[in-house]
This record gives C-alpha cells, sequence and structure tokens, in this order.
C-alpha cells in the first residue's frame, strides 16, 4: 500500500471469494476477515474501506489488466462532526470481524470486456481509542493494512447490472423556498469555490499549499477536475444538506469543519464529473495520502478550495 499512513502489524485482512475461473459477475461475491491481533481494542471509521458492507460504496479497487473498472456505486461526503457510533467498527483484541460484499452492480464490468479482474480491499483506515468520543478529525490515527489481492476470470457474462434502489432522502426538503434556494445557492458557491482554486493555482503554481493537498501532481491534472466543476452547467445536480454559506468561513466556522455548503457541492461534482473516489475524509487526512490518492480524493478539492477561499477573501 502506498501513501504516508502508517504501517500497522497489528491488524490483518484476509479475502476469499468465487474461484479462479467464473463464468459471469453474478458469482463475484468476497468474504472479508478483518483480525485484531493487537493487545487493545481498534475502532475504526467503515465508511470507504472494506469494513463497508452496509452500503453500496468503494470497498474495493478493480482493475483489469492494469485499467481501473469504473465505479458505479455510492460515492459519500461524509460530514465527520457529525458521526456516531454506526459509523464505526470495533474489534477487541484477538477477534474478528466478518464483512460481507456483492460487487456485481457496483463496477461497470461490460465496459472493459471479459478477462481477469484484480480486486484489492480498500484498507486505508482512520481508527480511534475505543473509550474515545470522536470530536476532530486530529484524534484519528491513520493506518495502512497490507492485505492481498484476489484474482478473478471472467469468460462470458459481464452486462451491466442494476443498482439496488435506496431510499436517498426520507423528506423532500426542497419544498420550502428558503430550503431550495439554500440548495440553489451551494451550487453556485460551489461552482465559484471551483473558479477560486483553479484561479489560485494559475497564480501561484504548485506552491506548499497546493503541494499539501497533491504532492507532485502535475497542476494541469488538477486544473482540468477543479475547471470541469467551473464550468458546469447541468439543470440535474441534485445536492442535499444544512451547511453554512462560503463566507461563513471568515467567521462562523473552520476550514477543518468542512461544513461549507459550497464545498460539499463541489465535492460532489468532483465524483460526477472527473470521476473522483472517496479516499478519506478530513483536511489532516486528506493531506497524508499518497499522491495518486490526493488526485482521486474528491474531499481533497473542497479542503484545498475552502482553504484558498479564507486566504484570500477574508479581510
Amino acid at each position: 500500500m502506498a501513501g504516508p499512513h502508517k504501517r500497522f502489524a497489528g491488524l490483518a485482512v484476509n479475502l476469499s471469494g468465487p474461484g479462479a475461473t467464473v463464468t459471469s459477475i453474478d458469482a463475484l461475491k468476497f468474504t472479508a476477515i478483518v483480525t485484531n491481533y493487537g493487545a487493545e481494542p481498534v475502532k475504526i471509521l467503515k465508511y470507504g474501506t472494506i469494513l463497508d458492507d452496509k452500503l453500496p460504496t468503494r470497498s474495493f479497487a478493480v482493475e483489469k489488466d492494469g485499467t481501473t473498472v469504473p465505479f458505479r456505486g455510492v460515492k459519500l461526503s461524509v460530514s465527520l462532526d457529525d458521526v456516531d457510533d454506526s459509523a464505526f467498527t470495533i474489534i477487541p483484541a484477538g477477534e474478528s470481524v466478518t464483512v460481507r460484499h456483492d460487487v456485481t452492480s457496483l463496477y461497470d464490468f461490460a465496459s472493459v470486456g471479459t478477462g481477469n479482474f484484480s480486486f484489492q480491499p480498500v484498507t486505508n483506515f482512520q481508527i480511534l481509542g475505543t473509550n474515545e468520543t470522536f470530536k476532530t478529525v486530529k484524534q484519528f490515527n491513520k493506518i495502512a493494512i497490507e492485505a492481498e489481492s484476489m484474482v478473478v476470470q471472467v469468460t462470458k457474462d459481464i452486462s451491466k447490472r442494476e443498482l439496488p434502489q435506496v431510499n436517498k432522502r426520507a423528506v423532500d426538503i426542497c419544498t420550502a423556498p428558503e430550503q431550495k434556494a439554500f440548495i440553489d445557492d451551494s451550487y453556485i458557491e460551489g461552482k465559484s469555490l471551483a473558479a477560486y482554486g483553479a484561479s489560485y493555482i494559475n497564480a501561484n503554481g504548485a506552491n506548499e499549499l497546493y503541494k499539501a493537498y497533491w504532492g507532485n501532481t502535475t497542476t494541469s491534472r488538477v486544473l482540468s477536475v477543479f475547471n470541469a466543476v467551473a464550468n458546469e452547467n447541468s439543470s440535474s445536480r441534485t445536492i442535499f444538506f444544512q451547511e453554512v454559506p462560503t463566507i461563513g468561513v471568515c467567521s462562523r466556522t473552520t476550514v477543518a469543519a468542512r461544513n461549507i455548503r459550497g464545498g460539499t457541492t463541489l465535492h460532489e461534482l468532483t465524483h460526477a464529473l472527473s470521476g473522483t473516489s472517496d479516499v478519506s475524509y478530513g483536511c489532516a487526512a486528506n493531506q497524508a495520502l499518497s499522491d495518486s490518492d490526493k488526485f482521486i480524493n474528491a474531499d481533497n478539492y473542497n479542503c484545498f478550495a475552502t482553504q484558498v477561499y479564507a486566504n484570500t477573501r477574508c479581510g
């Protein structure tokens, strides 16, 4: 596993699945056993990792012949200030947790054709002490667990499967004019933040702030993501949340809080327009990723653009 996450020998991931060759993607069901060999229990944020077996999120990096297979599932923007114990998995010392994944509908196998597919569990974990109550992302310890991938050859049926239907929102919060205006404004502010981010990079190049969020990634690649959001004009994007206007970062909140509505919309639009992923959440955690993960992590664009606004627009 590349990147500056600490190596951690206390956890191990064992992956099992179908045989080496299957005729249909319907057989692509995997079981992961995560064992804690350490002397103390661990509390792990499960979203966007192999431990998340409840939501259709990206728990595997899937490739065919070195080419990434497009992910079709849910990409989250997690409000870390609002997480509760349901966001974590606790593994007592000497015990294991078993999770099961059916990836049949979560990846676009049809777009790459039949062949050999590699399934690598996502095991960059953010952990807390089991007795800790989460208050700030600074509490997280970031660890990387080495896990063997599985290679499965699919010989015939790779046609696209429909994603299971989920209830995206229990209540339609867009019916009230004030709430609709809030969401409309967040869309405008998200595009503006992207433009600020692009303008800042054009003016300052790969300076210290840039390197904190993208390392040695070329500026042209990052600019392409920001420009896609800044120039987006679809009327069909639907984002729902309760947060504060961009100007709030100057007085009411902080960049690290990640509760700027435009930043959240920017995060989501990078998913829709540039195919970014959710590798990590929290500005400090985002900066600790490898360069390759920094580039594809949606939250890096949120944190960077919001920091640019705070640095250049707050008097």
